[in-house]
């Protein structure tokens, strides 16, 4: 698997199989191991991280008012390293504040989720790198 560019079927695998070793008790890696946390969060993904088959065969449009329970996992995974080697420089101070507002890790997460989908989005249709200012003054409007 491609670290930085994995493919859509190697990061549903990547779930799916952290999520057979947590329900297992198997030995997690570190990646793993945040994955599994943010897993555990969202009851309702637990279904289909059971299914790798199913996984990867499913599209999840927001046509049909789906979220891609993936690419969710995949923002918390991606937060979560953010907030850790605080880079973008900053967020990991306004992901404390945001978390002690709100008082909840989840919650603050799923408000910064948007700011990052928001910061993404702007740079795809631009053709530009992501504007990483604008999304921590993003999150900070949110304090």
């Amino acid at each position: 698997m491609s670290l930085f560019n994995p493919s859509r079927e190697e990061v549903r695998q990547f779930f799916c199989e952290a999520w057979a070793k947590q329900i297992n008790s198997g030995i997690l890696t570190p990646l793993e191991s945040i994955a599994a946390k943010w897993m555990v969060e969202h009851p309702e993904y637990h279904e289909i991280l059971g299914q790798l088959e199913m996984a990867q065969a499913t599209d999840y449009t927001p046509e049909k008012g789906q979220t891609n329970p993936f690419l969710h996992l995949a923002m918390h995974l991606s937060i979560t390293e953010q907030v850790q080697i605080d880079q973008p420089v900053g967020i990991r101070e306004v992901s404390r504040q945001l978390m002690t507002k709100l008082d909840s890790e989840h919650e603050a997460q799923h408000r910064m989720m948007e700011c990052l989908g928001q910061v993404l989005w702007q740079a795809q249709r631009d053709g530009t790198p992501p504007d990483m200012q604008a999304y921590i003054e993003s999150i900070k409007t949110l304090l």
